[in-house]
C-alpha cells in the first residue's frame, strides 16, 4: 500500500510560522513521525509540498491509474479557494483525507468553507501535528474497507 501526503503552501516553514496558531513542530518533524507510523503498518508513503497550486493538482493528477491506494492533503488555505484542486481530488479516485493544524472553523470566517474537504473522505482540523497521525489511522480504515468490500464482491459473482 502507498499512500501519498500533499503538502500546500506555507507549510515548508513550519516551526518558525506563527507558533501559536500551527505549533513548533516543523514538516520534517512531521513526515519522520508519519515514517515511523507507516513502516510499523507495512505502508510505503511519499510526501510533497508545493506552494503553487498548479504543481499540487499534477500532483493529485498522478494518482490516477493505482500507483496510490490514497491521499491526505493539507492544501493550507488553498482549501478556501480552489475549486480547481477540489476537482482534481474528485476525480484522482481514491480516498482522501483532508488535514488542517489549526481548527479552521474557530479561526476567520473565510476559512470555515473548505472546498477541499467537500470532496474528501473526512476532514481533522485542530489537532496540530498529531492530526496527520489520525489522517494516517483513518485512511488505513478507510482503504481496508474498500478492499474488504471488493474482495466480498469478487467472492459472489
Amino acid at each position: 500500500m502507498k499512500i501519498l501526503v500533499i503538502q500546500g503552501p506555507n507549510l515548508n516553514i513550519l516551526g518558525h510560522r506563527d507558533p501559536r496558531i500551527y505549533g513548533n513542530v516543523t514538516l520534517e518533524q512531521i513526515h519522520k513521525n508519519m515514517q515511523d507510523m507507516a513502516a510499523q503498518n507495512q505502508v510505503e508513503l511519499e510526501f510533497f509540498q508545493s506552494n503553487f497550486e498548479g504543481e499540487i493538482i499534477d500532483k493529485i493528477q498522478e494518482c490516477v491509474g493505482g500507483e496510490y491506494s490514497g491521499l491526505i492533503i493539507n492544501p493550507a488555505a488553498y482549501a478556501h479557494t480552489s475549486v480547481a484542486i477540489a476537482d482534481a481530488i474528485a476525480s484522482c479516485g481514491i480516498p482522501c483525507v483532508e488535514v488542517h493544524l489549526s481548527n479552521i472553523f474557530a479561526r476567520e470566517d473565510f476559512r470555515n468553507k473548505s472546498y477541499t474537504a467537500a470532496v474528501s473522505a473526512g476532514i481533522i482540523s485542530g489537532f496540530g501535528a498529531f492530526g496527520y497521525h489520525l489522517a494516517l489511522i483513518s485512511l488505513f480504515q478507510i482503504i481496508n474497507e474498500i478492499k474488504a468490500i471488493s474482495e466480498a464482491q469478487q467472492k459472489n459473482s
